[in-house]
């Protein structure tokens, strides 16, 4: 009888584990994304290009590059949704595709305590020759800062779901505190929730 019912639990665990296996497999991640109407990849990489290119192509952000490559500290993007978003996945995707566009550099604040534990090490440790320790007080200062909102409105009438995502961007000159650009996106995603069984 023991033996009986282990064999048949053991029988169903197996057709459990067999009926229960997961397909996985690699994606284009670039592919547009609908799985809901939540913020998703598709909605990142639209953001981040739309930014990119118009900071990139506006007139007096030309003007500012044409003769030198500013430095900019990019402040993370607020989250004024109800959603979790990793608003430092597109303050990335924005900084590297300005970065990469040859126009500016960047001050990475986020890693501010990792250098001065670095430097400090160098300096006062004793272990590292003094001729080729970086010294103290030699970093650049950012001359301008990027900063932005992600702020959205969310309506539910239980048959539909609408979803209204609102970026906006501004660029500071850190020394004059007027704003040289700012800009705004938007995304709306509509959810239509079928009855059951039609």
């Amino acid at each position: 009888m023991k033996r009986t019912a282990l064999a048949i639990t053991l029988g169903l665990s197996v057709l459990t584990m067999v009926g229960c296996s997961n397909k996985v497999s690699y994606g284009d991640a670039t592919e547009v994304e609908t799985v809901d109407v939540g913020f998703g990849s598709t909605d990142l990489q639209t953001v981040a290009q739309q930014m990119t290119d118009d900071l990139l192509t506006f007139p007096a952000v030309v003007a500012i590059t044409a003769k030198e490559r500013p430095v900019v500290y990019v402040e993370r993007i607020k989250n004024k949704t109800s959603e979790h978003i990793d608003t430092e996945s597109i303050t990335d995707s924005i900084s590297t595709k300005l970065l990469r566009s040859g126009k500016f550099r960047f001050v990475d604040m986020a890693r501010v305590d990792s250098v001065r534990q670095q430097l400090e090490f160098q300096n006062s440790g004793g272990m590292v020759d003094p001729a080729t320790a970086v010294s103290f007080g030699k970093q650049i200062g950012a001359q301008y800062m990027l900063y932005g909102n992600l702020s959205s409105i969310v309506k539910d009438n239980g048959k539909q779901k609408d979803v209204y995502y609102k970026f906006t961007m501004r660029l500071m000159d850190l020394q004059t505190g007027i704003l040289e650009w700012a800009d705004e996106t938007e995304i709306r995603k509509v959810e239509e929730r079928s009855k059951f069984g039609l």
